[in-house]
């Protein structure tokens, strides 16, 4: 990958499954869910459901205080090897770094802390704590509720802001804001996914790859 680029560069990475090896909203769901929040998966993954509904349903599952859930998932995560040596990579070489997530923001934001790297920039699924289960919801670069589309919303938003995008993801939810990169790191089914899109990409198994 050539970094002498005319335009500025901004790397968008996914989190759950991309940086992290796991996807911390299923650790959290498996934990401390009250119900089947697994066929409410199904029903995602099957798109029946958007992402936005899946994670309403899902955490709507969850009544528990936050610093148990943030206690629970620095006990429990682990991240693929590179991803701090990824984002000084980027700084060092004036390259945006920006995590855009399907995920929630209190648990990266927990890792990030616990990891001192909380000046990364961050957009996800937002966390409210109460009513007797958590509610989560998705907004627009524009500051709109949105559904679904999260992650390439914010690809043609950076794009329309004049950045070229190098991209890093793991899932087939990954693929509409890859296609539109640059540059296109994938794993797992991403790489599914992008292959049968006929897009070009680097694969990786861990972050020192990119």
């Amino acid at each position: 990958m050539k970094l002498n680029n005319p335009k500025p560069l901004l790397f968008q990475s996914d989190f759950d499954g991309t940086i992290t090896v796991e996807d911390i909203s299923f650790l959290i769901l498996d934990e401390f869910a009250k119900g089947d929040w697994r066929s409410i998966l199904e029903d995602y993954k099957s798109s029946r459901i958007t992402v936005g509904e899946f994670n309403k349903r899902a955490f709507a599952l969850v009544n528990e205080q936050q610093t148990i859930l943030e206690d629970y998932v620095i006990n429990n995560y682990q991240l693929r090897p590179g991803f701090k040596e990824l984002v000084e990579f980027c700084a060092y070489h004036s390259i945006r770094f920006v995590i855009i997530s399907n995920g929630l923001d209190f648990y990266i934001r927990a890792i990030l802390k616990h990891m001192q790297m909380e000046n990364v920039q961050v957009y996800s699924a937002k966390t409210v704590f109460g009513n007797r289960h958590l509610e989560t919801e998705y907004c627009s670069p524009d500051g709109n509720p949105i559904d679904d589309g999260f992650k390439e919303s914010y690809s043609r938003f950076f794009i329309a802001s004049g950045y070229d995008i190098i991209y890093a993801g793991n899932g087939a939810s990954d693929a509409p804001a890859a296609r539109l990169a640059r540059h296109a790191f994938a794993t797992d089914s991403l790489k599914v996914k992008m292959k049968e899109l006929g897009k070009d990409f680097y694969p990786f198994q861990n972050l020192y790859e990119i």
